[in-house]
């Protein structure tokens, strides 16, 4: 009696360049979950963020569970807020708009201000001056949406800005946890103005298309 082979499961959506490919996939970092390992992670990262991130963001960026996150937040404000035996720092974690990030204690704003005055370049860049124009005719405006306008990015003009005191941070969006940007009384002052008002009417120096618009495009 002749015994056929046994039958064989083969997957017909399986291919020999899907097996390779599965292959090359890097496997995930595995990193430790202790609280130490987390907070210190953490850490790593809040020192980096310009505008709040969630737990749940925070949690991807360190590779870590959401309560394990919580958790580290909630000993690192402790920590910082000097309720560990060690002292107060002269910056805070903070809860906005739904996020975290670290900021400067209130009560030395002054002292960072005045360093910041000190090592700033007396005169802005052309990056920084089209940056600041946005600010000043959109305002209240998020970070993108200056980004989007000048289609480039602004991340290092805006820190600019804010260091020399041009603009300030609004509001933040409780869903979005967008920060938008406004000016300050310093700018009026530099530009020798008492309100906004008297900044000159953009319309008039824009190109109204009377002649068409195949001429150069600007990039």
């Amino acid at each position: 009696m002749t015994v056929d082979p046994p039958a064989v499961a083969v997957d017909a959506a399986a291919t020999p360049v899907d097996a390779v490919a599965a292959a090359e996939q890097p496997a995930p970092v595995a990193r430790p979950t202790d609280p130490a390992s987390v907070a210190r992670r953490l850490e790593a990262i809040l020192l980096v963020l310009d505008e709040p991130q969630s737990l749940v963001s925070l949690a991807a960026a360190v590779a870590a569970p959401v309560p394990a996150v919580r958790q580290a937040v909630a000993g690192l404000v402790a920590d910082y807020d000097g309720q560990t035996g060690g002292p107060v720092r002269g910056f805070e974690l903070r809860e906005v708009g739904g996020g975290w990030r670290l900021y400067v204690r209130e009560e030395y704003d002054d002292v960072v201000g005045e360093f910041v005055n000190t090592q700033a370049p007396s005169r802005l860049s052309q990056a920084a001056l089209e940056t600041l124009a946005v600010i000043a005719y959109k305002q209240p405006v998020t970070r993108g949406q200056v980004a989007s306008i000048r289609a480039v990015n602004v991340d290092s003009v805006v820190r600019t800005l804010l260091s020399r005191g041009l603009i300030a941070e609004v509001f933040t969006d409780p869903d979005t946890g967008a920060i938008h940007y406004g000016t300050t009384d310093q700018l009026l002052v530099n530009l020798g103005i008492n309100s906004l008002d008297e900044l000159p009417h953009i319309s008039p120096l824009l190109d109204d298309g009377a002649d068409g618009f195949d001429g150069e495009v600007l990039k």
